[in-house]
């Protein structure tokens, strides 16, 4: 009943790392790590998603000309552990700011979440590089039926401040406080108000008309309907320019949008 906390969940309540049954509410249990890593260079992302039994790891890569990546249902090939590592990069990853954790309820259940901004240094295709992006923790007991808009990207303002921002639509939403839109501005983070990430993923729009405008370049998609599973998503990369809710002008940025409807 006193959902959504926005800071560590209520205790007694298990999460991350604490063991979570597999299901519960009538839900199984789905948990993934995303990593995402993104530059003018070069756009990645390396994760692990698990539905109940079923694993899943994927990759992917843009370099400015061609999209590349594997989905397997195998455990190898992808590692995600303060690394981020696939056939064609081998990076390690660090904490860049105030982490976000949230728990929510979802239908008859509840689900939690976990980001914070990345630095990480490595090879990409052999060369040496510095990217910067957001790490994605995620558990709970997600209802049958799941939809949602997300954004997140990291970037600067005029005059070189990082920063960076994640916002969703359909998780974790919450209009009052303790969601998980954040936007972190040298480090530090905040939560601004309600903010809508576009049905086109074209842009992220703020409480007060503050508007992200997203440029795609490449787009991971995948649709699969198996009547009892189904899956249907896309997530650009992109570059970003505008101004963030909250009223913070980025002068360049990198990352992803995502629309997914999931059965599971």
């Amino acid at each position: 009943d006193v959902l959504p906390v926005r800071g560590r969940a209520p205790g007694g309540l298990p999460v991350p790392p604490a063991r979570m049954p597999l299901r519960t509410g009538g839900q199984l249990r789905k948990r993934w790590r995303y990593v995402g890593l993104w530059g003018e260079r070069y756009m990645l992302c390396a994760a692990r998603v698990q539905v109940g039994p079923g694993r899943q790891r994927f990759w992917a890569l843009w370099d400015g000309q061609e999209l590349r990546g594997r989905t397997s249902m195998l455990p190898i090939g992808v590692a995600v552990d303060g690394v981020a590592q696939a056939p064609l990069f081998d990076l390690r990853w660090e904490q860049d700011g105030e982490p976000l954790e949230v728990t929510s309820r979802h239908g008859d259940a509840y689900i939690w979440t976990r980001k914070f901004p990345l630095r990480a240094t490595g090879t990409v295709d052999g060369e040496q590089v510095e990217l910067r992006g957001l790490l994605d923790d995620s558990a709970g007991y997600h209802a049958r039926d799941t939809h949602w808009r997300w954004c997140a990207g990291v970037g600067e303002t005029a005059d070189g401040t990082p920063v960076a921002w994640n916002f969703c639509n359909g998780l974790h939403d919450a209009d009052t406080g303790g969601s998980e839109r954040a936007v972190w501005v040298g480090g530090v983070l905040s939560e601004p108000g309600p903010t809508t990430v576009s049905d086109g993923l074209t842009h992220v729009t703020g409480p007060a008309g503050e508007r992200l405008d997203a440029a795609t370049h490449a787009v991971r998609s995948h649709r699969q309907n198996l009547g009892v599973i189904a899956s249907d998503y896309a997530q650009p990369f992109a570059t970003f320019a505008g101004t963030l809710p909250g009223g913070v002008a980025v002068a360049r940025g990198w990352g992803v949008l995502e629309r997914h409807a999931a059965r599971w």
